[in-house]
């Protein structure tokens, strides 16, 4: 096929070239062990500093508070088993919401199923935003250790009110990790009063197999894996210098990027509009909330989500039903679930545009929806 249109950014980012170069470089110039002290290991090192140096940059914060890790999956589980590795606060409250991650919300049952837990399910309002009112009600009750809000929904890219969470659970003495992995980079926002932030290269351009949690100064971690002292004890297991390479280079360039995310908007609304024309029974899951500029979730009644994808795809349009992490299942969204639309849950299809997507690639995703359209 000539022409593939890539529409799903959120899933993963293409690799900046930069990256790439830099990785390469790396892997012949810095493949040594990075806590080795011999000078191939001091090489690898570097590259390991460098990383965590730029996404202290990213993130706003000391660089004594990155922890270098596999994944944004590895920092939210890093986040909140850490939370609640005290015993003396086993049984407190974790206060968050279905439309988190897998990574979240999965670990926050585990914790409560472990009896280290107990969980407040946030009511979340019909337009996808969490209800402010449930947060400061369960903050209020009192006995909340953490509370956990994801920064941008990766399914229908709607923004979180996460300051004003921060203030609630401030004043009740509660802790806050964010979910920044699909916020760093694409939005102004990176939510630096919160205490634990993960980050995920390969949302930002960089390579998969390594991300970070950011940590407030004084905040304690204890390590979900057990083994050798790397990253302060806080994360066993090599460092890879090579990965490293490729995530100070996406960091790097991910602090201009907000400001080129925000011109994809026009796009997203054209892309939107289109699709609205060509469904007129159709409907953007979220519409009433802010959003990212980037993102739209479009609900296809009498479509199933996973034969619109394919369809697309063999068109030549790559978009998805949701969430990479929950791909290849039976389930319906738990997000739109949450949000109340059960019919949205089960029919919607997520287009993600990124830096160098064009009005081309609109275009033709159009033409290539209108085909598919066209036979149901």
């Amino acid at each position: 096929m000539s022409t593939r249109v890539y529409l799903d950014w959120n899933a993963t980012t293409p690799p900046l070239a930069e990256a790439i170069d830099a990785m390469a470089e790396a892997a012949r110039d810095a493949w040594g062990n990075p806590a080795s002290v011999h000078a191939f290991g001091r090489a690898a090192r570097v590259r390991v500093e460098e990383a965590r140096a730029a996404v202290a940059q990213l993130a706003r914060c000391d660089v004594r508070g990155v922890v270098l890790t596999s994944s944004g999956t590895e920092a939210n589980n890093l986040a909140l088993r850490s939370a609640f590795a005290n015993d003396a606060r086993r049984g407190a409250v974790l206060v968050t919401s279905r439309l988190e991650h897998p990574s979240v919300a999965r670990v926050a049952e585990a914790l409560e199923r472990e009896g280290r837990a107990r969980v407040h399910w946030l009511r979340v309002r019909p337009e996808g935003v969490i209800d402010l009112d449930d947060v400061a009600r369960a903050c209020d009750a009192g006995d909340v250790c953490l509370v956990a809000v994801q920064a941008v929904n990766s399914e229908t890219g709607v923004v979180q009110p996460v300051r004003e969470v921060i203030a609630l659970a401030r004043r009740a003495g509660a802790s806050v990790h964010v979910d920044a992995v699909q916020a760093f980079g694409r939005t102004a926002e990176v939510a630096d009063e919160a205490d634990t932030r993960s980050l995920a290269a390969h949302k930002i351009r960089g390579p998969k197999s390594i991300g970070a949690l950011v940590a407030r100064p004084g905040v304690a971690l204890a390590p979900v894996l057990l083994g050798g002292s790397q990253e302060r004890g806080l994360r066993p297991g090599t460092v890879d210098p090579v990965a490293a390479a490729g995530l100070a280079l996406a960091a790097r360039h991910a602090l201009t990027s907000p400001a080129r995310w925000a011109a994809i908007a026009p796009l997203r609304d054209a892309l939107e509009a289109g699709l609205l024309r060509l469904a007129p029974r159709g409907r953007v899951n979220g519409a009433g909330a802010p959003r990212a500029p980037h993102v739209t979730s479009v609900a296809f009644p009498g479509w199933e989500a996973s034969e619109l994808v394919a369809a697309l795809d063999l068109e030549g349009v790559a978009a998805s039903g949701g969430s990479a992490c929950s791909a290849g299942t039976s389930d319906v969204s738990s997000v739109l679930a949450a949000m109340g639309d059960h019919e949205a849950a089960s029919c919607s299809v997520r287009f993600s545009l990124g830096e160098e997507t064009t009005m081309s690639d609109v275009e033709t995703a159009l033409a290539a929806a209108e085909k598919v359209l066209s036979r149901g």
